[in-house]
C-alpha cells in the first residue's frame, strides 16, 4: 500500500521511514494518486488540517483508505486533531494517534492496520 504523508519539522517523515514502504510526501496538495493510500499527516495550529493536505484529500479521497496523524500532548484535546476532523469531513478510518516521530510501538500498530487495510482492499476489488 502507498503512504502518503505530509511532514512539516521532519516527525511524520522519520516514522514514514521507519515503516520501510513506498511512500510519496504531499508538497503542495495537487498531487495525484491511482493507488489506494494510507494518509499520515501532521497537525497544525491548534487542532487543524493542514492546507496542502486537505488539498490533497479533495483531490484524493476515494483512494484514502485511512489516516494517522501525529501532534504533541502538549495540546490536550488538540492532540493528532488532522485525523479526527479527516474523519469527521471525509469519513476516513482513523488508524492512530502518535506523537512526534512515533515510538516502535506506534510503528508496530500503523503496520498492522495496513496490513488489515490491505487484506479490506484486495477483498473489494475481488
Amino acid at each position: 500500500m502507498l503512504i502518503v504523508y505530509a511532514s512539516k519539522t521532519g516527525h511524520v517523515a522519520r516514522l514514514v521511514a521507519r515503516l520501510g514502504l513506498k511512500s510519496l510526501r504531499i508538497q503542495d496538495g495537487r498531487e495525484t494518486i491511482h493507488e489506494p493510500c494510507l494518509l499520515i499527516t501532521y497537525t497544525t495550529g491548534f487542532g487543524e488540517v493542514p492546507g496542502e493536505v486537505l488539498e490533497f484529500v479533495e483531490r484524493n479521497r476515494p483512494l484514502i483508505v485511512g489516516v494517522a496523524a501525529s501532534g504533541n500532548r502538549n495540546w490536550g484535546t488538540g492532540f493528532a486533531r488532522a485525523a479526527d476532523v479527516l474523519a469527521e469531513r471525509y469519513g476516513i478510518h482513523v488508524v492512530h494517534k502518535f506523537e512526534m516521530s512515533g515510538t516502535p510501538s506506534d510503528v508496530a500498530i500503523i503496520q498492522e492496520a495496513i496490513h488489515a487495510l490491505s487484506g479490506t482492499e484486495q477483498r473489494a476489488t475481488a
